[in-house]
């Protein structure tokens, strides 16, 4: 076998590889000859399948086989004789299996991994959420859990924000109608929900049998994007106005909690450790966020084509998956790969880019931090033990913890190349409720 290499472009790159056929024919004629001992054939026993009618039957199949197999194990072998890091699936070209005579000849045009050069991290600035959990966080977590647990009861007062309205309204834009609940209300608690706020503001101070027209003129960037920039009219009728009634914070409400003996002290230190906990994951997910962010601006990176569009594909697939779990019929859907772009070419950036530092920094979890993730995981469980075995019963469920783990060595690598400043947040920000 001989290769020779062509580079086409920066990380393109075009072996031609060049095969004896002798050992191809060879191959090819011992294994028709197996076939020919075990064949079966109507009207003839079995091993007696005269030869030249084994090959009529199966000599095209096995031929496309043998050459497969020669392609396989020569393209292999040329890349790793000339240290290539291929990059996606290879383009390979060849004539006819027919039209060989003395050698066989192919090439395969393919792309490599880009050389990951990591710049300069010291000058790099990264903020780390510093949050001191106080009693009035804790509060209001509780009332939170509060408003879940709410019951309502009618009221003959005009709505306000907190209320539960039930409401029939259609809606039109340039006097077409685009919505209605026809006869079917629709319940509402005013203030909460992503609706736009002027929406609920206008549902502000109606009563039960009372009738009210408002219009909205939405903005450009709108979402979802069918209003946006349209001005929608309603009209609604108000079929009943609720109150909201929250429990007492005592002893039942403890219990439905699980604190099991009601004791309300214990079950607001319960509350204020699994706060902590979770303020604790939100910084190692804005430091992790800032991290990554940090290296995507340090690193001047082409990428090879090939694994953007497998990102791509990977992308679209997760995404008709998701929507077929939510009930869309995707049939009717269409995902242009246009829409996973920037995603796609992010996500396979920071992809090579964490790779080159794991393998270069030596940053791989061991056994002990997989493990140590591992246990974390079972912390949200019942059973936690039950949680471990399940990991380690089968060798490929640690992949996601290793993985898991590895990022945090990504992290704290960076954390000590670049500047870290502490800044205060507030546990709103932090928790994503501002």
């Amino acid at each position: 076998m001989s290769a020779t290499v062509e580079t086409i472009s920066n990380l393109g790159r075009r072996i031609t590889v060049v095969v004896p056929m002798q050992p191809i024919i060879e191959e090819v004629n011992q294994r028709i000859n197996r076939l020919a001992r075990t064949a079966k054939l109507a009207g003839f026993r079995p091993g007696k399948v005269p030869r030249k009618i084994v090959e009529q039957q199966y000599g095209a199949q096995v031929r496309d086989e043998v050459l497969s197999n020669t392609v396989e194990r020569t393209f292999t072998e040329a890349v790793e004789e000339n240290k290539l890091r291929v990059a996606g699936f290879p383009d390979i070209q060849h004539k006819p299996f027919g039209d060989v005579v003395e050698e066989f000849e192919y090439t395969a045009t393919f792309e490599v991994f880009p050389e990951v050069v990591i710049g300069d991290l010291a000058k790099a600035k990264i903020e780390r959420p510093t949050l001191e959990l106080t009693d009035a966080d804790v509060k209001k977590t509780i009332d939170v859990l509060l408003k879940q647990r709410a019951t309502f009861e009618p009221v003959k007062r005009a709505s306000k924000k907190g209320d539960k309205v039930n409401v029939s309204l259609s809606a039109s834009i340039d006097g077409q109608q685009v919505e209605s609940t026809g006869d079917q209300g629709v319940d509402l608690i005013l203030g909460e929900g992503n609706r736009y706020p002027e929406f609920d503001d206008n549902l502000v101070g109606g009563k039960a049998g009372s009738e009210k027209t408002f219009e909205i003129s939405y903005p450009a960037d709108h979402n979802p994007q069918q209003l946006a920039g349209k001005t929608v009219v309603y009209e609604v009728k108000f079929n009943s106005v609720e109150q909201a009634r929250l429990p007492e914070v005592d002893a039942e409400f403890a219990r439905s909690l699980g604190v099991e003996d009601g004791d309300v002290e214990k079950m607001q230190a319960e509350i204020k450790a699994s706060l902590g906990q979770e303020v604790d994951k939100r910084v190692k997910a804005k430091l992790k966020e800032q991290v990554f962010q940090v290296l995507l601006e340090n690193v001047e990176l082409e990428l090879p084509r090939a694994l953007v569009d497998v990102e791509i594909n990977r992308q679209i697939e997760m995404t008709r998956r998701n929507l077929q779990q939510r009930g869309v019929d995707v049939s009717n859907v269409t995902l242009e790969p246009a829409m996973f772009e920037e995603q796609a070419t992010r996500a396979t950036r920071l992809r090579l880019i964490l790779s080159e530092v794991v393998i270069k920094n030596e940053l791989q979890a061991n056994p002990d931090q997989v493990r140590a993730m591992v246990d974390q995981f079972g912390q949200s469980f019942e059973r936690p033990e039950e949680v471990v075995r399940w990991y380690y019963a089968e060798p490929k469920r640690l992949d996601e913890p290793a993985a898991l783990a590895t990022e945090e060595n990504v992290v704290d690598w960076v954390l000590g190349q670049a500047k870290v400043s502490n800044k205060k947040v507030k546990f709103d920000e932090l928790m994503g409720n501002a």
